[in-house]
């Protein structure tokens, strides 16, 4: 494995976590990372990489050829959004911008992307190509499955694709490599009932939507209870329920909207369970005289590491810290990504670097007080540059 100068990334680390806590200040929504996406671009282009804007509106891919000979070509992932969210951490470099936030870190992923492309910049000694994708909304938007749709592997070919992301309450620096299935599918779902309303002193006279819609939320608890094989893993929430005016107690509504969200970790789960969250609208609704639309959308596929690329993640994991600081026996999560859409086409592996475990950065993803830990960004350049120098020895072994 070649030696890599950890005095020159030190000479510029002070440079990667200022620009860390810039975009910090300056959170862009899905769609909407102008500023963000101008400033990598920028840089990426003053360090001599060939740069490609606009994939999926903001989407940046980068290529730079190594100078040691053919090898593969690996591509690094790292997602530039923020969240709709309050920021509530008090930090000198908090958002500038109310009800926007980076909530989960993907500011930390794209200084740390860009913290490895300096690096590779100064040292390319590495055999083939790498590819940096600094890719759009994640967060729910699918902008993985939408730089694909426009073209990002047919112009942009590649031989693995590698993603990470943080984890609070794993310890700094430490690694999760999970084998197989990583991250769960994610669906969300919609449904009405439609129904007679009317004076809430004479329920005869209507079909009440509002005890429809709870028979619905208690049966809707036996999918995975009753229908789910024990052995499979599989959620079913709701998060969204929305009926009548809180300034009129004393009317039965015309209508009541229920939604959810669904995650399992295989495709049999997931069309199970979309077809009995249909099967129960529509039986339900017939029980009590309503009537039921039922929409239901597939978002995310599972994340699924590919056993080539899971090989080369662990053995840059290791090179990058040490052997008992990776656990290659991790169990996947219910959380989700679009990293599963670019591992469905391209051999790729996904893998969750510790954000610390005490109390400042083991706040949870998607809340007003997580932080991005800068400890860590100096871990995850060295890991991007080993995934890198270990595809290229691995292929040629």
């Amino acid at each position: 494995m070649e030696q890599i100068d950890l005095s020159y990334i030190d000479s510029y680390i002070d440079e990667i976590i200022k620009f860390r806590h810039d975009i910090h200040s300056h959170p862009e929504l899905a769609y909407e990372e102008v500023r963000t996406s101008q400033i990598v671009k920028s840089k990426l282009e003053q360090l001599g990489y060939e740069v490609h804007y606009g994939l999926a509106e903001t989407g940046i891919v980068a290529t730079l050829q190594g100078r040691l000979g053919v090898g593969p070509i690996v591509a690094l992932r790292a997602d530039l959004d923020a969240l709709p969210i309050f920021e509530e951490t008090g930090q000198i470099y908090q958002s500038n911008y109310a009800g926007k936030m980076h909530a989960c870190g993907h500011d930390g992923h794209t200084a740390m992307l860009l913290g490895a492309a300096q690096y590779f910049a100064q040292y390319p000694d590495f055999k083939g190509t790498v590819r940096l994708i600094f890719q759009p909304a994640e967060e729910g938007m699918g902008g993985a499955k939408r730089m694909m749709d426009e073209g990002l592997f047919e112009l942009f070919p590649c031989d693995y694709i590698f993603g990470m992301h943080n984890m609070p309450g794993l310890q700094p620096g430490h690694f999760q490599i999970v084998k197989g299935t990583v991250t769960a599918s994610s669906d969300t779902w919609s449904i009405k009932f439609y129904g007679i309303g009317g004076h809430g002193s004479a329920p005869h006279q209507t079909t009440d939507v509002t005890m429809t819609g709870a028979q619905f939320i208690v049966a809707l608890q036996s999918i995975v209870s009753r229908n789910v094989n024990p052995f499979d893993v599989a959620v079913v929430s709701i998060g969204h329920i929305q009926t009548g005016h809180e300034k009129a107690p004393n009317v039965i509504p015309t209508q009541i909207m229920i939604k959810g969200t669904t995650r399992c970790f295989s495709d049999n789960v997931r069309d199970l369970i979309e077809e009995r969250i249909g099967q129960i609208a529509q039986q339900v609704a017939e029980t009590f005289n309503c009537r039921a639309d039922v929409d239901y959308l597939r978002r995310y596929p599972p994340t699924i590491n590919h056993i080539d690329a899971y090989k080369i993640a662990v053995e840059a994991a290791i090179q990058t810290v040490s052997k008992h600081q990776v656990n290659t026996n991790a169990k996947p999560v219910s959380g989700s990504e679009d990293f599963s859409f670019y591992a469905q086409k391209v051999s790729g592996t996904y893998v969750f670097i510790g954000n610390g475990n005490d109390n400042v950065f083991q706040h949870m993803l998607h809340t007003p007080h997580y932080d991005f830990n800068d400890n860590i960004i100096k871990v995850g350049i060295l890991y991007w540059i080993n995934v890198v120098l270990s595809a290229g020895n691995i292929s040629n072994n």
